[in-house]
């Protein structure tokens, strides 16, 4: 059940923030852009479970299409509604995994348990990355036109971007109080911004504290989901 979960989740999370293009969000209204996003997320589901059957691939289009079309037609654009989606497509997936367990066991990848763990890696760095990237965005939407921002074209985002980067590889490297140094870090890079602008330090504060507890929050998600897996038996050269 464990790796049937573990392949539709990174299928759902490279559908939704690595092969989801902007052309297909901005045309998601129409059918064209509803259609190929569907097409994207069959065939993700298809190939990490390993060529499944159909029918259970045709369930888990149709409850993710019908997520998507409500958030879309319904005019949801705010952090809540990213959140609730996410959550539904989550709850999906997992009636899918209780009613067909064995999705995995039946598939191509069967074989190859070491293809699971960088599922889970890939997962979580996504989510940790690309996700985090939306979600963040969203949070600090209402706040964006207050600011005087004469910063670098997406500067912002690209720091934010290898901030959760570096968060995710020192708590996977087991080194978490590196990121207490990248907080202080940041802290003495924009002094000079929070001592001229109140709105701008504010701004920035709000971002990186949102920034880093997603960071945290998923790659200590991702490291704690590892050790659900079956451990991988590595074999030794005889001496």
């Amino acid at each position: 059940m464990i790796a049937t979960l573990t392949a539709l989740l990174f299928a759902h999370v490279l559908a939704d923030f690595v092969f989801q293009t902007n052309w297909m969000i901005a045309h998601k209204t129409q059918a064209k852009g509803f259609l190929a996003h569907a097409v994207v997320v069959a065939l993700t589901a298809w190939i990490a479970l390993g060529f499944p059957a159909p029918l259970p691939l045709a369930a888990l289009v149709g409850a993710h299409m019908a997520i998507d079309a409500v958030k879309t037609f319904g005019g949801f654009r705010d952090l809540r509604a990213f959140l609730v989606d996410q959550a539904a497509h989550l709850t999906t997936i997992c009636v899918l995994v209780w009613i067909w367990p064995g999705l995995w066991d039946a598939g191509a990848w069967a074989p190859y348990p070491a293809l699971l763990h960088l599922m889970v890696l890939l997962t979580g760095l996504i989510v940790t990355l690309r996700a985090g990237e939306y979600a963040i965005a969203l949070l600090m939407r209402p706040y964006r036109g207050r600011v005087n921002n004469a910063g670098l074209r997406n500067g912002g985002r690209v720091i934010g971007m290898l901030e959760r980067g570096l968060i995710f590889a020192l708590i996977g490297l087991g080194q978490p109080l590196g990121v207490g140094f990248l907080v202080a870090a940041k802290s003495v890079l924009r002094f000079g911004t929070a001592t001229r602008d109140q709105r701008s330090a504010e701004y920035v504060i709000i971002g990186t504290l949102a920034s880093f507890g997603w960071a945290i929050l998923a790659a200590y998600a991702t490291f704690a989901a590892l050790d659900h897996l079956p451990a991988l038996e590595i074999s030794r050269p005889l001496p």
